[in-house]
């Protein structure tokens, strides 16, 4: 990986970081975070959401204060591959930085949009070769991310501790962002959608048992809720299978980084307890 560059916050060290994926045939980018200290860490993959870069998180979220009293490292990927050659559509939520963490089986979108195998194995590998880790992760994110951090852990459960969400995508099966992409990355049957909705999925019980609890933030005043977000399906998928879902509404915060800053700190401190246990 190359190092563009490095800064020193709280003690630790953050680093945007750029390499060329096997996976995605693009160069992608990054952000760490590594804690005071020689390790190793356990890890915490956050993902972000429509039309952000790795820089969104790690400029915005003010989550480093509660990573280095933790001692977990932050890993804040890229949304989509990127460049010349990468396809791409006009409108912020399709196409580059809206990769929805699937991946894409439609053209043309199936050459480089490959998301879910960039996480959860390149990226996963790279990190902890390349940095000091326990090997024990967790996963969170925000909107799409949010939606990507849930079908992520619960159709690979065996790679994280713990997983929570800010405003996710909770079914986009039912939502006209999750429909639009779906349609164009998955193609138009509707039954291959489901194995990438994070309500169906726990409604399946898909991850049964491997999550104590998962935590989802939202605000009230979010614009998006009633249409996109959908947090209620989550919780009456967890309510039909046994699932618990702490789903804290949290009164006059909206979508921004304001409400993650807000609330980052109860996410870093709910995985480092289960990544340390």
């Amino acid at each position: 990986m190359e190092t563009l560059k490095t800064h020193a916050v709280h003690g630790g060290t953050l680093r945007y970081l750029r390499h060329d994926s096997a996976t995605t045939g693009t160069p992608m980018t990054l952000s760490v975070f590594t804690p005071p200290g020689e390790g190793p860490f356990p890890v915490l993959i956050w993902l972000s959401g429509l039309t952000c870069t790795e820089d969104n998180f790690t400029t915005k979220a003010g989550a480093y204060a509660a990573a280095a009293e933790h001692g977990v490292i932050i890993v804040a990927p890229d949304t989509s591959p990127r460049g010349e050659g990468v396809a791409d559509d006009p409108a912020y939520d399709l196409g580059q930085g809206a990769g929805f963490y699937v991946d894409a089986t439609e053209a043309p979108w199936a050459k480089h949009f490959r998301m879910e195998s960039y996480v959860v194995g390149e990226l996963i590998g790279l990190v902890d070769a390349e940095f000091p880790t326990t090997k024990a992760r967790s996963i969170s994110g925000h909107s799409m991310g949010g939606h990507g951090a849930l079908t992520l852990a619960l159709r690979h459960p065996h790679l994280f501790r713990s997983v929570s969400a800010f405003a996710p995508i909770s079914s986009p099966t039912r939502c006209p962002w999750g429909e639009k992409a779906f349609t164009a990355y998955l193609g138009p049957d509707r039954a291959v959608w489901e194995a990438h909705d994070a309500a169906r999925l726990i409604e399946t019980g898909v991850g049964e048992g491997c999550y104590d609890d998962i935590l989802v933030d939202q605000g009230d005043a979010d614009p998006f809720l009633v249409e996109q977000l959908k947090p209620e399906l989550l919780v009456a998928a967890g309510a039909a299978v046994g699932q618990k879902v702490t789903l804290r509404m949290q009164p006059g915060y909206d979508h921004s980084y304001f409400f993650m800053a807000s609330f980052i700190a109860d996410h870093v401190a709910f995985h480092a307890a289960r990544l340390k246990a």
